[in-house]
């Protein structure tokens, strides 16, 4: 059955089980000024095959990515997902599985969880990743806790190339604790190093920087680091996963804790979610790490087997000493990762990563020799770029939407400065001819 309604007398009888008399009884605890006085302003309920066809009529009006060429980024990428992953990841046992309470009884869960860790420490060069938390954004603000906590200092210097949506969110976590973000400004791009070292001080817990940045451009880690080594705080990265196949690790790079969306992992773009954050930092700072970290044992006959190591979280027991109050993770999402990374391996994720590099940059020098378009940064980037325009980006972007194109998100919602700027991102799905598309697009426009 699709829906199974409680009848009156089923009600009554819950009612009657209870001790109360009616259904608004239990409400009481509610003030009346916070109670609804009146009935929901909602439709009369229809029948199954009229919603049925309304959802599918709204569903109609969105034009995913497989209907239109999409240069869209900013976080969230149309990378090509192995069919694989799909054939494996919605298989039954997996879909319906939920937070493993008595988790040692799910061998083959945790040892999912204990393969995405593995892969997720080889890609950031870290020593130990935890079991995934809820999306990129909260990862970076539960690894500014992390390093409130190591340090004990208040004060976290965020890049203002840092996604301002982990900035916004990073000002949400903190707003009733004594943390007191301060932005560091950028320059050509980059992070500002000058600045930065102005920014932090005695009291500083760390800094937190991205790279390849929100505007797809590679940061100095080894200058950055070597700032907030100088005064005792933690080096926060955050990192697009891609880009780890191909750059310098940020564990190579001197960063504590590295974090990020695993989004191009082999995770759909689904409008937006759900997604995956990834957390790893060094060993000596494990036991400050938010969420479950697996662990592999043997059991009383000697066999291989996987258990919960770490479970820092208020429901085992932690209370207040929990790190975080982060209580489950992204248990499918980190599946479909660990599926991805061993369906592509090491060379195939160098090859995504190669690719990414070189369509960005065959994109950029198209578009910048298109009058009325140019680089707005000089700076080094991966697969994503910024285009300034001295025409109206949003009927640019319009006219490469008629044209089929999904050419960029406009940058002026965030900065004021780059109101004349757009956001173009290039991953290995797109081809030279949708690239030589996006140009004629711009030139028409």
């Amino acid at each position: 059955m699709n829906y199974i309604q409680l009848t009156d007398a089923d009600v009554r009888h819950m009612l009657d089980t209870i001790g109360v008399d009616r259904v608004y009884a239990l409400f009481e605890d509610i003030p009346p000024g916070a109670r609804l006085d009146q009935p929901l302003s909602v439709p009369e309920a229809i029948s199954e095959m009229e919603l049925i066809g309304e959802l599918n009529r709204l569903a109609d009006m969105n034009r995913d990515a497989r209907e239109q060429v999409c240069f869209l980024g900013g976080g969230v990428y149309d990378h090509f997902i192995p069919t694989v992953v799909d054939h494996l990841a919605t298989r039954g046992e997996f879909v319906t599985a939920y937070t493993p309470y008595q988790a040692e009884a799910s061998q083959g869960a945790l040892q999912a969880f204990y393969e995405y860790q593995t892969m997720i420490c080889e890609l950031t060069g870290m020593d130990v990743s935890n079991a995934s938390l809820y999306e990129g954004a909260t990862a970076a603000a539960e690894a500014v806790l992390m390093a409130r906590s190591i340090t004990g200092r208040r004060r976290v210097v965020v890049s203002a190339g840092v996604h301002p949506a982990t900035r916004s969110v990073l000002d949400t976590y903190v707003q009733s604790l004594p943390i007191e973000p301060c932005v560091a400004q950028t320059f050509d791009g980059a992070t500002h190093v000058e600045d930065l070292r102005r920014a932090v001080n005695d009291d500083t817990a760390a800094v937190l920087v991205q790279t390849p940045n929100f505007f797809g451009v590679i940061e100095r880690l080894d200058a950055i680091g070597a700032v907030a080594r100088a005064a005792g705080a933690l080096t926060i990265v955050s990192v697009d996963p891609i880009s780890c196949a191909l750059l310098k690790r940020p564990g190579s790079l001197g960063a504590d804790i590295v974090v990020g969306d695993a989004q191009p992992l082999g995770i759909p773009m689904s409008l937006g979610g759900p997604s995956l954050g990834f957390m790893a930092c060094n060993q000596k700072y494990m036991r400050k790490m938010p969420g479950r970290l697996v662990g592999a044992t043997t059991d009383t006959a000697g066999r291989r087997a996987f258990c919960l190591t770490l479970q820092t979280r208020e429901q085992h027991i932690r209370r207040e000493r929990a790190t975080s109050n982060i209580c489950t993770n992204q248990g499918l999402m980190a599946l479909r990762v660990a599926i991805y990374l061993s369906a592509v391996g090491k060379r195939g994720a160098m090859r995504v990563a190669s690719l990414c590099l070189d369509k960005a940059h065959y994109a950029a020098d198209r578009i910048a020799a298109v009058d009325g378009f140019e680089m707005r940064f000089g700076s080094p980037f991966f697969k994503e770029f910024v285009v300034r325009t001295s025409k109206d980006v949003d009927r640019v972007l319009a006219h490469c939407r008629s044209r089929g194109i999904l050419a960029g998100i406009p940058l002026g919602r965030w900065y004021h400065e780059l109101r004349d700027c757009f956001l173009v991102a290039v991953t290995e799905k797109r081809t030279r001819t949708e690239i030589d598309a996006l140009v004629e697009a711009l030139e028409e426009a």
